[in-house]
């Protein structure tokens, strides 16, 4: 039985054995998950490791170890395991200091009061808000806003004949969507829109300032459907039975936020890429033969936007045994272990041919098990009507250059473009924003889910949770960990 480390020096430092060798930290030895090599090919990685067995010890970011799962009947065991927990307060390292409360992966993985860092029954009781609050979403009033969103962003660059569409439409088009979800109006969405798209900036100091702002506007959100109610997401999620506080209310916010925003840009952009680049996919939507969300999902499947990450931790010290080999490897606890979804979707025991993954939903992109995206119909809907829009206003849009120029941004957790240049036929701008419901249209499912009764909003709303003043504390307390808390 194979038993992974789970500190440094494993190799020891500096071992010569493992000096230059492509992919993998010259100190530790071990495989990274971040850099310009891994970001350009990391199938490449994956298909290494896979060769070693289920489990793989990996850095996330210089001196940042946890445990890596590729293979997908593995994956589905430790995402539905009760001997795995989701309490980041677990991590070893974190509360002992051996990884910096600063470090550039503790935002995604530090602990936070919300349902995606919460067990049994809290969270139950996080996730059924959620799930209730989104199942009232009415999906025809959901593709207008999106109609709403695309039409204003391709109005500002149709007229010039090119555009980016990872900075200019990919990136924004989620904020947009989700903030009118939330209730916001307009000068809110905008200022949201604009503080998710700071928050995906690779300058730190750029990215912390985002995430204040978007704090910021949570909050005076939170404060102004709890005067004014409205049919909309925030209000839903504060009359539930639940009886959120602010600072759950907040934290639930910003889970759909983080799940809604960089893994959504990733899916719109890389979809649209492969609709652009991929002459069997080019040639099949000009036959009619696959849909804008055939695409779509095999998109997913090859190219999984949140790539690597559902984190969990053995509550115990833990065995994981290959089905296919019998071999067996030892988890122990404190150690954090994520799931490579994109290595799962590709792992070769599927045996899924080319050409029948863009009917087949049983990948792992939106995860498996208790903390399963919640918002997956969501996200589909978005990502389908936002592609549709383009092809639909920019018919003969080409790339600008090969697939093959095209970059990806660095990290462990997200396979996303840096860039997506097309050219087009300039037209001149026009707005073709939907008409918007008018008063009293309903924009919302009138028949909350079963789960969910309709409470006597003084009944279960909590006295608002004074929030830290000052920009960096307004970000520790949207993403910020501390151990132990």
């Amino acid at each position: 039985m194979t038993t992974l480390p789970t500190g440094p020096g494993t190799p020891p430092p500096g071992c010569p054995a493992h000096q230059g060798v492509p992919g993998q930290d010259p100190a530790s030895g071990l495989p990274v998950l971040y850099g310009a090599e891994f970001a350009a090919d990391p199938h490449a990685t994956y298909e290494r490791l896979r060769k070693e067995g289920v489990a793989h010890p990996v850095e996330l970011a210089p001196g940042v170890e946890a445990v890596l799962i590729t293979g997908y009947e593995t994956a589905l065991e430790v995402l539905r395991s009760p001997y795995f927990s989701k309490d980041a307060r677990r991590w070893t390292a974190l509360a002992e200091g051996k990884v910096p409360a600063d470090n550039q992966v503790v935002p995604m993985m530090g602990w936070r009061p919300s349902l995606w860092f919460a067990d049994g029954e809290r969270h139950l009781r996080l996730r059924s808000s959620v799930d209730d609050a989104l199942g009232r979403v009415n999906p025809h009033q959901l593709r207008a806003y999106v109609q709403r969103s695309a039409g204003q962003l391709i109005d500002r660059f149709e007229h010039q004949g090119r555009a980016d569409l990872v900075s200019q439409y990919a990136d924004p088009i989620p904020a947009l969507v989700f903030a009118q979800l939330f209730g916001c109006p307009d000068e809110l969405t905008s200022r949201m829109a604009a503080a998710c798209v700071r928050m995906m900036d690779a300058e730190p100091a750029v990215a912390q300032a985002g995430g204040g702002e978007l704090a910021m506007c949570l909050g005076e959100l939170i404060a102004m459907k709890r005067a004014s109610p409205g049919a909309d997401v925030t209000t839903w999620l504060l009359d539930h039975p639940s009886a959120l506080s602010d600072e759950e209310m907040i934290h639930q916010l910003v889970v759909l936020i983080g799940a809604g925003t960089v893994p959504q840009s990733a899916w719109i952009a890389t979809g649209t890429m492969m609709l652009l680049a991929d002459d069997r996919f080019a040639s099949d939507l000009t036959g009619g033969s696959l849909t804008v969300a055939d695409a779509l999902n095999e998109v997913l499947w090859l190219h999984s936007p949140l790539s690597n990450f559902s984190f969990v931790y053995a509550v115990h010290d833990h065995t994981l045994r290959d089905r296919s080999t019998g071999a067996e490897t030892a988890i122990r606890a404190g150690v954090p272990v994520l799931i490579s979804h994109a290595a799962a979707n590709t792992d070769p025991v599927l045996d899924i041919e080319e050409g029948q993954r863009a009917a087949n939903t049983s990948h792992l992109a939106f995860g498996a098990g208790p903390h399963a995206c919640p918002a997956r119909d969501t996200a589909g809907v978005i990502a389908e009507v936002a592609v549709e829009m383009l092809l639909d206003r920019l018919p003969d849009m080409v790339l600008e250059v090969g697939s093959g120029e095209l970059t990806w941004r660095p990290g462990p957790f997200h396979r996303s473009l840096t860039a997506l240049p097309v050219r087009f036929d300039a037209v001149r701008a026009t707005s073709t924003q939907p008409p918007v419901a008018a008063v009293g249209e309903p924009t919302w499912n009138p028949e909350p889910a079963p789960s969910s009764t309709r409470p006597d909003r003084t009944s279960t709303r909590k006295p608002p949770v004074s929030a830290p003043r000052g920009l960096r504390r307004w970000w520790n307390y949207l993403v910020g960990s501390r151990p132990g808390r």
